[in-house]
Protein backbone atom coordinates (compact mmCIF):
# COMPACT_ATOMS: atom_id res chain seq x y z
CA UNK A 1 0.00 0.00 0.00
CA UNK A 2 1.10 3.40 -0.51
CA UNK A 3 2.28 5.65 2.34
CA UNK A 4 -0.35 8.43 0.65
CA UNK A 5 -3.18 5.93 0.70
CA UNK A 6 -2.33 4.81 3.94
CA UNK A 7 -2.36 8.97 5.21
CA UNK A 8 -5.92 10.03 3.22
CA UNK A 9 -7.44 6.68 5.31
CA UNK A 10 -6.25 7.45 8.14
CA UNK A 11 -7.36 11.40 8.51
CA UNK A 12 -11.18 10.70 6.48
CA UNK A 13 -14.41 11.18 8.22
CA UNK A 14 -17.41 9.07 7.43
CA UNK A 15 -19.19 12.13 6.30
CA UNK A 16 -16.35 12.42 3.35
CA UNK A 17 -16.37 9.06 2.46
CA UNK A 18 -19.96 9.09 2.17
CA UNK A 19 -20.37 12.30 -0.23
CA UNK A 20 -17.12 11.50 -2.42
CA UNK A 21 -18.50 8.25 -3.35
CA UNK A 22 -22.13 9.89 -4.12
CA UNK A 23 -20.08 11.79 -6.31
CA UNK A 24 -17.77 9.48 -8.10
CA UNK A 25 -20.61 6.89 -8.80
CA UNK A 26 -24.16 9.06 -8.78
CA UNK A 27 -25.78 6.73 -11.07
CA UNK A 28 -24.93 3.33 -9.13
CA UNK A 29 -27.35 1.57 -7.01
CA UNK A 30 -26.71 1.91 -3.84
CA UNK A 31 -29.68 0.01 -2.02
CA UNK A 32 -31.91 -2.36 -3.05
CA UNK A 33 -34.77 -3.81 -0.80
CA UNK A 34 -37.52 -5.56 -1.98
CA UNK A 35 -37.38 -4.69 -5.53
CA UNK A 36 -36.78 -0.91 -4.77
CA UNK A 37 -33.23 0.94 -5.79
CA UNK A 38 -31.87 4.02 -4.88
CA UNK A 39 -28.67 5.13 -6.26
CA UNK A 40 -26.34 6.96 -4.94
CA UNK A 41 -27.15 10.28 -6.08
CA UNK A 42 -30.63 10.04 -4.54
CA UNK A 43 -29.14 8.69 -1.03
CA UNK A 44 -27.10 11.60 -0.67
CA UNK A 45 -30.00 13.71 -1.21
CA UNK A 46 -32.13 11.88 1.38
CA UNK A 47 -29.29 12.10 3.68
CA UNK A 48 -28.98 15.86 3.09
CA UNK A 49 -32.09 16.63 3.76
CA UNK A 50 -32.19 14.24 6.81
CA UNK A 51 -29.28 16.28 8.37
CA UNK A 52 -30.91 19.33 7.17
CA UNK A 53 -33.73 18.08 9.37
CA UNK A 54 -32.04 17.55 11.87
CA UNK A 55 -30.38 20.69 12.61
CA UNK A 56 -34.11 22.18 11.78
CA UNK A 57 -34.88 20.50 15.07
CA UNK A 58 -31.76 22.13 17.03
CA UNK A 59 -29.65 18.73 16.48
CA UNK A 60 -25.78 20.63 16.56
CA UNK A 61 -22.28 18.56 16.51
CA UNK A 62 -21.92 16.25 19.20
CA UNK A 63 -26.10 15.41 19.88
CA UNK A 64 -27.01 12.16 20.17
CA UNK A 65 -29.70 10.36 17.64
CA UNK A 66 -30.86 7.00 18.57
CA UNK A 67 -31.64 4.52 15.79
CA UNK A 68 -33.99 1.54 16.20
CA UNK A 69 -34.63 0.16 13.01
CA UNK A 70 -34.68 -3.12 11.36
CA UNK A 71 -32.87 -3.36 7.85
CA UNK A 72 -34.24 -0.67 5.57
CA UNK A 73 -33.37 2.13 3.13
CA UNK A 74 -34.42 4.83 6.09
CA UNK A 75 -31.65 3.21 8.01
CA UNK A 76 -29.14 4.16 5.80
CA UNK A 77 -30.48 7.41 5.09
CA UNK A 78 -30.82 8.29 8.76
CA UNK A 79 -27.57 7.16 9.46
CA UNK A 80 -25.59 9.18 6.89
CA UNK A 81 -27.60 11.84 8.17
CA UNK A 82 -27.19 11.88 11.40
CA UNK A 83 -23.71 11.94 10.85
CA UNK A 84 -23.76 14.93 8.60
CA UNK A 85 -25.43 16.93 10.93
CA UNK A 86 -22.40 16.13 13.12
CA UNK A 87 -24.56 14.14 15.50
CA UNK A 88 -23.35 10.68 16.96
CA UNK A 89 -25.47 7.40 16.16
CA UNK A 90 -26.54 5.75 19.14
CA UNK A 91 -27.48 1.91 17.64
CA UNK A 92 -30.43 0.53 19.53
CA UNK A 93 -31.90 -3.44 18.87
CA UNK A 94 -35.31 -3.33 18.41
CA UNK A 95 -35.90 -6.04 19.72
CA UNK A 96 -35.28 -3.95 23.14
CA UNK A 97 -37.41 -4.23 25.87
CA UNK A 98 -38.58 -0.88 27.83
CA UNK A 99 -35.49 -1.04 30.59
CA UNK A 100 -33.01 -1.84 27.96
CA UNK A 101 -34.45 1.17 25.68
CA UNK A 102 -34.35 3.71 28.94
CA UNK A 103 -30.72 2.59 29.27
CA UNK A 104 -30.12 3.51 26.25
CA UNK A 105 -31.76 6.77 26.02
CA UNK A 106 -30.63 7.67 29.72
CA UNK A 107 -27.17 6.18 29.25
CA UNK A 108 -26.28 8.08 25.44
CA UNK A 109 -28.28 11.25 26.62
CA UNK A 110 -30.02 10.95 23.08
CA UNK A 111 -31.75 13.85 22.06
CA UNK A 112 -33.70 12.71 19.21
CA UNK A 113 -34.67 9.06 17.83
CA UNK A 114 -35.72 7.35 14.83
CA UNK A 115 -37.71 4.48 15.69
CA UNK A 116 -39.66 2.26 13.72
CA UNK A 117 -43.50 2.93 13.88
CA UNK A 118 -44.89 -0.77 15.72
CA UNK A 119 -42.37 -0.26 18.52
CA UNK A 120 -43.67 3.36 19.94
CA UNK A 121 -45.50 1.56 22.43
CA UNK A 122 -42.65 0.23 24.14
CA UNK A 123 -40.55 3.27 23.67
CA UNK A 124 -42.77 5.49 25.19
CA UNK A 125 -42.77 3.16 28.32
CA UNK A 126 -38.69 4.07 28.49
CA UNK A 127 -39.55 7.52 30.74
CA UNK A 128 -36.28 9.03 28.91
CA UNK A 129 -38.45 8.87 25.82
CA UNK A 130 -39.92 11.85 27.30
CA UNK A 131 -36.93 14.16 26.85
CA UNK A 132 -36.58 13.21 22.92
CA UNK A 133 -36.95 17.13 21.17
CA UNK A 134 -37.91 14.76 18.24
CA UNK A 135 -39.29 11.19 17.01
CA UNK A 136 -39.48 10.49 13.59
CA UNK A 137 -41.26 6.88 12.24
CA UNK A 138 -40.42 4.64 9.79
CA UNK A 139 -43.53 2.68 8.84
CA UNK A 140 -43.05 -0.31 6.43
CA UNK A 141 -44.46 0.38 3.84
CA UNK A 142 -44.50 4.22 4.19
CA UNK A 143 -47.67 5.62 5.52
CA UNK A 144 -48.99 9.26 5.99
CA UNK A 145 -49.42 8.48 9.47
CA UNK A 146 -50.25 11.40 12.55
CA UNK A 147 -48.86 10.92 15.96
CA UNK A 148 -50.44 12.02 19.24
CA UNK A 149 -47.07 12.34 21.25
CA UNK A 150 -46.22 14.69 18.50
CA UNK A 151 -44.00 12.16 16.05
CA UNK A 152 -43.04 12.88 12.98
CA UNK A 153 -43.31 10.51 10.16
CA UNK A 154 -40.03 10.01 8.43
CA UNK A 155 -41.60 10.92 4.32
CA UNK A 156 -42.84 14.00 6.21
CA UNK A 157 -39.82 15.01 7.71
CA UNK A 158 -37.81 14.64 4.86
CA UNK A 159 -40.79 16.68 3.34
CA UNK A 160 -40.25 19.41 5.85
CA UNK A 161 -36.75 19.81 5.41
CA UNK A 162 -36.29 23.53 4.14
CA UNK A 163 -32.41 24.21 4.94
CA UNK A 164 -29.50 22.51 2.82
CA UNK A 165 -27.74 20.21 4.93
CA UNK A 166 -25.44 22.19 7.36
CA UNK A 167 -21.87 22.64 7.03
CA UNK A 168 -19.99 20.57 9.79
CA UNK A 169 -16.75 20.47 10.89
CA UNK A 170 -15.84 16.91 11.81
CA UNK A 171 -12.38 15.46 12.31
CA UNK A 172 -11.31 12.04 12.04
CA UNK A 173 -10.88 11.67 16.23
CA UNK A 174 -15.00 13.15 16.62
CA UNK A 175 -17.38 10.25 18.07
CA UNK A 176 -20.04 9.03 15.11
CA UNK A 177 -21.21 6.08 16.78
CA UNK A 178 -22.17 5.06 20.27
CA UNK A 179 -21.93 1.01 19.80
CA UNK A 180 -23.50 -0.67 22.99
CA UNK A 181 -22.04 -4.26 24.06
CA UNK A 182 -24.13 -6.98 24.90
CA UNK A 183 -23.82 -6.42 28.73
CA UNK A 184 -23.13 -9.72 29.40
CA UNK A 185 -21.11 -9.05 32.31
CA UNK A 186 -23.68 -6.22 33.74
CA UNK A 187 -25.28 -3.11 32.08
CA UNK A 188 -24.51 -2.59 28.41
CA UNK A 189 -21.70 -0.33 27.59
CA UNK A 190 -21.37 1.96 25.11
CA UNK A 191 -18.51 1.74 23.03
CA UNK A 192 -17.36 5.15 21.56
CA UNK A 193 -16.26 4.77 18.25
CA UNK A 194 -14.70 7.76 16.05
CA UNK A 195 -15.20 8.70 12.18
CA UNK A 196 -10.88 7.81 11.93
CA UNK A 197 -12.24 3.99 13.78
CA UNK A 198 -14.98 3.83 10.99
CA UNK A 199 -13.49 4.76 7.92
CA UNK A 200 -10.20 2.28 8.87
CA UNK A 201 -12.17 -0.43 9.21
CA UNK A 202 -14.37 -0.27 6.33
CA UNK A 203 -11.27 0.18 4.52
CA UNK A 204 -9.62 -3.03 6.07
CA UNK A 205 -12.95 -5.00 5.45
CA UNK A 206 -13.58 -4.13 1.99
CA UNK A 207 -9.48 -4.95 1.38
CA UNK A 208 -10.03 -8.46 2.62
CA UNK A 209 -12.35 -9.36 -0.40
CA UNK A 210 -9.79 -9.12 -2.82
CA UNK A 211 -12.31 -6.94 -4.72
CA UNK A 212 -10.80 -6.52 -8.61
CA UNK A 213 -12.06 -2.75 -8.91
CA UNK A 214 -15.66 -4.03 -9.66
CA UNK A 215 -18.69 -2.66 -7.54
CA UNK A 216 -19.60 -5.64 -5.40
CA UNK A 217 -23.90 -6.78 -4.35
CA UNK A 218 -23.80 -7.35 -0.54
CA UNK A 219 -26.74 -9.61 0.79
CA UNK A 220 -27.17 -7.43 4.32
CA UNK A 221 -29.82 -9.92 6.29
CA UNK A 222 -27.54 -9.51 9.38
CA UNK A 223 -29.04 -6.32 11.48
CA UNK A 224 -27.28 -2.96 10.80
CA UNK A 225 -27.74 -1.46 14.77
CA UNK A 226 -25.17 -4.68 14.92
CA UNK A 227 -21.50 -3.52 14.53
CA UNK A 228 -20.53 -6.40 12.08
CA UNK A 229 -23.65 -5.33 9.49
CA UNK A 230 -22.74 -1.77 10.17
CA UNK A 231 -18.82 -1.83 9.21
CA UNK A 232 -18.75 -5.26 6.91
CA UNK A 233 -22.00 -4.41 4.95
CA UNK A 234 -23.38 -0.54 4.97
CA UNK A 235 -20.20 1.25 5.49
CA UNK A 236 -17.59 -0.79 3.39
CA UNK A 237 -20.55 -0.68 0.59
CA UNK A 238 -20.35 2.62 0.86
CA UNK A 239 -16.83 3.19 0.64
CA UNK A 240 -16.37 1.21 -2.34
CA UNK A 241 -19.37 2.23 -4.15
CA UNK A 242 -21.04 -1.27 -3.89
CA UNK A 243 -24.34 -2.21 -3.43
CA UNK A 244 -26.74 -2.82 -0.03
CA UNK A 245 -29.41 -5.80 -0.72
CA UNK A 246 -31.42 -5.56 2.43
CA UNK A 247 -33.48 -7.92 4.07
CA UNK A 248 -35.02 -7.01 7.70
CA UNK A 249 -34.96 -10.75 8.79
CA UNK A 250 -33.08 -14.34 8.11
CA UNK A 251 -36.33 -15.81 6.84
CA UNK A 252 -34.86 -19.16 4.76
CA UNK A 253 -36.86 -19.42 2.23
CA UNK A 254 -36.33 -15.56 1.64
CA UNK A 255 -33.17 -15.75 1.94
CA UNK A 256 -32.87 -18.42 -0.83
CA UNK A 257 -35.31 -16.94 -3.33
CA UNK A 258 -33.36 -13.17 -2.74
CA UNK A 259 -30.13 -14.73 -3.47
CA UNK A 260 -31.25 -16.13 -6.93
CA UNK A 261 -33.07 -13.18 -7.55
CA UNK A 262 -30.29 -10.49 -7.24
CA UNK A 263 -27.43 -12.87 -7.69
CA UNK A 264 -24.88 -11.31 -4.40
CA UNK A 265 -21.28 -11.53 -4.53
CA UNK A 266 -20.55 -10.68 -0.95
CA UNK A 267 -22.83 -12.75 2.13
CA UNK A 268 -21.83 -11.30 5.39
CA UNK A 269 -23.74 -14.28 7.51
CA UNK A 270 -23.53 -15.76 11.61
CA UNK A 271 -22.78 -19.78 11.74
CA UNK A 272 -26.20 -20.21 12.63
CA UNK A 273 -27.89 -18.78 8.99
CA UNK A 274 -25.21 -21.21 7.56
CA UNK A 275 -26.30 -23.87 9.77
CA UNK A 276 -29.85 -23.50 8.87
CA UNK A 277 -28.80 -23.17 4.77
CA UNK A 278 -27.36 -26.84 5.67
CA UNK A 279 -30.87 -28.09 7.20
CA UNK A 280 -32.78 -26.83 3.69
CA UNK A 281 -32.40 -29.87 1.01
CA UNK A 282 -32.56 -27.72 -1.87
CA UNK A 283 -30.18 -25.11 -1.11
CA UNK A 284 -27.52 -25.48 -3.82
CA UNK A 285 -30.68 -25.23 -6.45
CA UNK A 286 -30.75 -21.27 -5.86
CA UNK A 287 -27.07 -20.25 -6.44
CA UNK A 288 -25.58 -19.78 -3.60
CA UNK A 289 -22.09 -21.13 -5.08
CA UNK A 290 -22.08 -17.74 -7.25
CA UNK A 291 -21.59 -15.82 -4.59
CA UNK A 292 -18.01 -15.02 -4.19
CA UNK A 293 -17.89 -14.64 -0.70
CA UNK A 294 -19.44 -16.14 2.13
CA UNK A 295 -18.10 -14.08 5.17
CA UNK A 296 -18.90 -15.67 8.79
CA UNK A 297 -18.54 -13.74 11.95
CA UNK A 298 -20.05 -12.64 15.14
CA UNK A 299 -19.83 -15.99 16.60
CA UNK A 300 -16.97 -19.03 16.07
CA UNK A 301 -18.13 -21.25 13.17
CA UNK A 302 -17.70 -24.81 14.04
CA UNK A 303 -15.59 -26.61 11.68
CA UNK A 304 -18.03 -29.53 10.68
CA UNK A 305 -20.61 -26.93 9.82
CA UNK A 306 -17.98 -25.18 7.68
CA UNK A 307 -17.03 -28.49 5.82
CA UNK A 308 -21.09 -29.71 5.63
CA UNK A 309 -22.00 -25.77 3.85
CA UNK A 310 -18.91 -25.90 1.38
CA UNK A 311 -19.62 -29.84 0.51
CA UNK A 312 -23.40 -29.15 -0.19
CA UNK A 313 -23.24 -25.53 -2.06
CA UNK A 314 -19.63 -25.42 -3.80
CA UNK A 315 -19.47 -21.45 -1.82
CA UNK A 316 -16.85 -20.84 -0.04
CA UNK A 317 -16.81 -19.60 3.78
CA UNK A 318 -14.54 -17.05 5.00
CA UNK A 319 -13.96 -16.64 8.82
CA UNK A 320 -13.11 -13.82 10.51
CA UNK A 321 -13.03 -12.20 13.93
CA UNK A 322 -13.75 -8.96 15.80
CA UNK A 323 -15.88 -7.28 18.40
CA UNK A 324 -17.72 -4.05 19.37
CA UNK A 325 -15.07 -2.29 21.15
CA UNK A 326 -12.90 -2.51 17.64
CA UNK A 327 -15.39 -1.26 15.37
CA UNK A 328 -15.16 -4.35 14.31
CA UNK A 329 -12.66 -6.23 12.60
CA UNK A 330 -9.37 -7.40 13.87
CA UNK A 331 -8.50 -10.67 12.14
CA UNK A 332 -9.48 -12.45 8.91
CA UNK A 333 -8.61 -16.06 7.44
CA UNK A 334 -6.75 -14.98 4.47
CA UNK A 335 -8.11 -16.09 0.91
CA UNK A 336 -5.00 -17.20 -0.43
CA UNK A 337 -4.58 -19.80 2.57
CA UNK A 338 -7.42 -20.30 4.86
CA UNK A 339 -6.88 -22.32 7.77
CA UNK A 340 -10.63 -23.49 9.15
CA UNK A 341 -11.47 -24.07 12.75
CA UNK A 342 -8.86 -20.62 12.97
CA UNK A 343 -10.17 -16.51 12.89
CA UNK A 344 -7.03 -16.18 10.20
CA UNK A 345 -4.60 -13.31 11.06
CA UNK A 346 -4.10 -9.43 12.21
CA UNK A 347 -5.75 -7.51 9.36
CA UNK A 348 -4.19 -4.20 7.97
CA UNK A 349 -2.72 -1.73 10.51
CA UNK A 350 -3.53 -4.26 12.95
CA UNK A 351 -1.48 -6.43 15.88
CA UNK A 352 -2.40 -9.13 17.82
CA UNK A 353 -0.71 -10.97 20.71
CA UNK A 354 -1.35 -14.00 23.53
CA UNK A 355 -0.65 -13.03 27.02
CA UNK A 356 -1.16 -14.94 30.10
CA UNK A 357 -4.62 -15.00 32.15
CA UNK A 358 -3.19 -13.27 35.21
CA UNK A 359 -2.54 -9.90 35.00
CA UNK A 360 -1.68 -9.80 31.63
CA UNK A 361 1.18 -8.52 31.33
CA UNK A 362 3.49 -11.55 29.83
CA UNK A 363 3.18 -12.51 26.09
CA UNK A 364 3.12 -15.88 25.74
CA UNK A 365 4.97 -18.03 22.93
CA UNK A 366 2.90 -20.13 19.84
CA UNK A 367 0.36 -22.59 20.96
CA UNK A 368 0.39 -21.28 25.00
CA UNK A 369 -3.46 -20.64 25.93
CA UNK A 370 -3.97 -16.95 27.19
CA UNK A 371 -5.94 -13.84 26.44
CA UNK A 372 -6.31 -11.94 22.84
CA UNK A 373 -4.96 -8.51 23.32
CA UNK A 374 -5.38 -5.87 19.79
CA UNK A 375 -4.15 -2.49 19.18
CA UNK A 376 -4.93 -0.71 15.93
CA UNK A 377 -6.43 2.32 14.48
CA UNK A 378 -9.91 0.62 14.45
CA UNK A 379 -9.80 0.09 18.87
CA UNK A 380 -12.57 2.47 20.25
CA UNK A 381 -11.70 5.75 22.06
CA UNK A 382 -12.67 3.89 25.58
CA UNK A 383 -16.75 3.37 26.71
CA UNK A 384 -18.74 6.24 27.08
CA UNK A 385 -18.75 7.64 31.00
CA UNK A 386 -17.32 4.98 31.93
CA UNK A 387 -13.20 5.87 32.88
CA UNK A 388 -12.65 2.74 35.37
CA UNK A 389 -14.19 0.06 32.68
CA UNK A 390 -11.95 1.88 29.59
CA UNK A 391 -9.27 1.68 31.97
CA UNK A 392 -9.78 -1.64 32.42
CA UNK A 393 -9.98 -2.67 29.37
CA UNK A 394 -7.76 -0.42 27.19
CA UNK A 395 -4.27 -0.71 28.74
CA UNK A 396 -0.82 0.91 27.24
CA UNK A 397 -2.63 0.89 23.72
CA UNK A 398 -3.80 -2.52 24.09
CA UNK A 399 -7.26 -3.66 24.28
CA UNK A 400 -7.96 -6.36 26.41
CA UNK A 401 -10.78 -8.74 24.72
CA UNK A 402 -11.71 -11.00 27.06
CA UNK A 403 -11.35 -13.90 24.46
CA UNK A 404 -8.95 -17.21 25.42
CA UNK A 405 -6.91 -17.84 22.36
CA UNK A 406 -3.47 -18.82 20.92
CA UNK A 407 -1.53 -18.55 18.40
CA UNK A 408 0.35 -21.09 15.82
CA UNK A 409 4.05 -20.65 14.58
CA UNK A 410 2.74 -19.20 11.22
CA UNK A 411 0.82 -16.23 13.39
CA UNK A 412 -2.19 -17.73 12.82
CA UNK A 413 -4.91 -17.12 15.80
CA UNK A 414 -7.85 -19.96 17.29
CA UNK A 415 -10.18 -18.26 19.91
CA UNK A 416 -10.80 -21.13 22.65
CA UNK A 417 -13.75 -19.35 24.06
CA UNK A 418 -14.55 -16.17 26.01
CA UNK A 419 -12.83 -16.00 29.42
CA UNK A 420 -15.94 -15.80 31.65
CA UNK A 421 -17.27 -18.92 29.68
CA UNK A 422 -14.77 -21.53 30.56
CA UNK A 423 -15.56 -24.16 32.98
CA UNK A 424 -13.49 -25.46 35.74
CA UNK A 425 -14.64 -29.31 36.11
CA UNK A 426 -12.72 -31.23 38.55
CA UNK A 427 -9.90 -28.46 38.38
CA UNK A 428 -9.34 -28.79 35.05
CA UNK A 429 -10.15 -26.16 32.35
CA UNK A 430 -12.87 -26.94 29.77
CA UNK A 431 -13.73 -24.99 27.12
CA UNK A 432 -17.04 -25.17 25.34
CA UNK A 433 -16.16 -25.03 21.82
CA UNK A 434 -13.88 -28.10 22.56
CA UNK A 435 -16.92 -29.84 23.56
CA UNK A 436 -18.99 -28.28 20.85
CA UNK A 437 -16.63 -29.00 18.14
CA UNK A 438 -16.96 -32.80 18.70
CA UNK A 439 -20.98 -32.37 19.10
CA UNK A 440 -21.08 -30.57 15.74
CA UNK A 441 -19.37 -33.70 14.28
CA UNK A 442 -22.54 -35.55 14.96
CA UNK A 443 -24.52 -36.23 12.25
CA UNK A 444 -28.24 -35.78 13.69
CA UNK A 445 -26.62 -32.40 15.83
CA UNK A 446 -27.68 -29.31 14.04
CA UNK A 447 -27.20 -26.79 17.07
CA UNK A 448 -25.35 -27.76 20.15
CA UNK A 449 -23.86 -24.93 23.32
CA UNK A 450 -22.30 -26.17 26.03
CA UNK A 451 -22.16 -24.63 29.47
CA UNK A 452 -21.04 -25.03 33.02
CA UNK A 453 -23.42 -26.00 35.89
CA UNK A 454 -23.19 -26.04 39.63
CA UNK A 455 -22.14 -29.49 40.92
CA UNK A 456 -21.10 -30.28 44.89
CA UNK A 457 -18.51 -32.72 43.78
CA UNK A 458 -16.84 -31.05 40.55
CA UNK A 459 -17.24 -27.38 41.23
CA UNK A 460 -18.75 -27.59 37.84
CA UNK A 461 -20.20 -30.39 35.34
CA UNK A 462 -20.54 -29.78 31.36
CA UNK A 463 -24.01 -29.28 30.43
CA UNK A 464 -24.82 -29.65 26.26
CA UNK A 465 -27.80 -28.10 25.05
CA UNK A 466 -28.37 -29.73 21.12
CA UNK A 467 -30.96 -29.18 18.52
CA UNK A 468 -31.54 -32.27 16.78
CA UNK A 469 -31.88 -32.34 12.34
CA UNK A 470 -35.45 -32.66 10.86
CA UNK A 471 -35.59 -36.05 11.24
CA UNK A 472 -32.98 -37.66 13.28
CA UNK A 473 -33.63 -39.09 16.43
CA UNK A 474 -30.71 -38.99 19.36
CA UNK A 475 -30.66 -40.00 22.92
CA UNK A 476 -28.25 -38.52 25.66
CA UNK A 477 -27.10 -42.28 25.96
CA UNK A 478 -25.29 -41.87 22.05
CA UNK A 479 -24.58 -38.18 22.19
CA UNK A 480 -22.58 -39.04 25.92
CA UNK A 481 -20.91 -42.24 24.20
CA UNK A 482 -20.16 -40.21 21.46
CA UNK A 483 -18.13 -37.69 22.81
CA UNK A 484 -16.33 -40.27 25.20
CA UNK A 485 -14.36 -41.35 22.17
CA UNK A 486 -13.58 -37.89 21.00
CA UNK A 487 -12.78 -36.45 24.29
CA UNK A 488 -10.95 -36.57 27.97
CA UNK A 489 -13.57 -37.88 30.44
CA UNK A 490 -13.65 -34.46 32.29
CA UNK A 491 -14.80 -32.53 29.15
CA UNK A 492 -17.65 -35.12 28.23
CA UNK A 493 -21.36 -33.55 29.25
CA UNK A 494 -23.07 -35.16 32.15
CA UNK A 495 -25.76 -33.61 31.50
CA UNK A 496 -28.00 -33.39 28.02
CA UNK A 497 -31.29 -31.30 27.36
CA UNK A 498 -32.68 -31.49 24.03
CA UNK A 499 -34.08 -28.56 22.69
CA UNK A 500 -36.58 -27.77 19.44
CA UNK A 501 -34.51 -24.34 19.14
CA UNK A 502 -31.70 -22.18 21.16
CA UNK A 503 -32.32 -18.92 22.42
CA UNK A 504 -30.45 -16.63 20.13
CA UNK A 505 -29.59 -12.82 19.48
CA UNK A 506 -30.78 -10.55 16.49
CA UNK A 507 -27.89 -10.95 14.62
CA UNK A 508 -28.30 -15.52 14.97
CA UNK A 509 -25.54 -15.62 18.06
CA UNK A 510 -26.72 -18.37 20.37
CA UNK A 511 -27.94 -16.46 23.66
CA UNK A 512 -25.12 -18.85 25.65
CA UNK A 513 -25.35 -16.47 28.64
CA UNK A 514 -29.16 -17.08 28.74
CA UNK A 515 -28.51 -21.35 28.82
CA UNK A 516 -26.12 -20.94 31.49
CA UNK A 517 -28.76 -18.71 33.40
CA UNK A 518 -31.18 -21.42 32.79
CA UNK A 519 -28.90 -24.56 33.75
CA UNK A 520 -27.39 -23.08 36.95
CA UNK A 521 -31.38 -22.09 38.48
CA UNK A 522 -32.35 -25.10 37.85
CA UNK A 523 -28.89 -27.00 38.98
CA UNK A 524 -29.34 -24.95 42.83
CA UNK A 525 -33.26 -26.13 42.92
Amino acid sequence: MEIQEELDIMNLTMTEVFEQTCKRFPERNAVCFYGQELNYQTLFGYASRFAAGLSEAGIQKGDRVAIMLPNCPQYVIAYYGVLMAGGIVVQVNPMSVEREIEHYLSDSGAKAMVAYGPLLPRIAGAPSSANLVKKVVVELPPANNTYEDGSVGFEAFLAGASSPAPQVTLSPEDLAVLQYTGGTTGRSKGAMLTHRNLVVNAYQSFMLTGNNGEPERMLTVIPLFHVYAMTVAMNAAIYSGSQLILLPRFDLEEVLQTIKETKPTIFPGVPTMYIALNSHPKAQEYGISAIRLCLSGSAPMPVEAMREFEEKTQGTIMEGYGLSEASPVTHFNPIEKRKPGSIGTPILFTKAKIVDLGDGTTELPPNEVGELVIRGPQVMAGYWNMPEETAETIRDGWLYTGDIGRMDEEGYFYIIDRKKDMILASGYNVYPRDVEEVLYQHPAVQEAVVVGVPDSYRGETVKAFIVVKQGATLSEEEIISFCREKLAAYKVPRLIEFRSELPKTAVGKILRRTLRDEARKEAVN
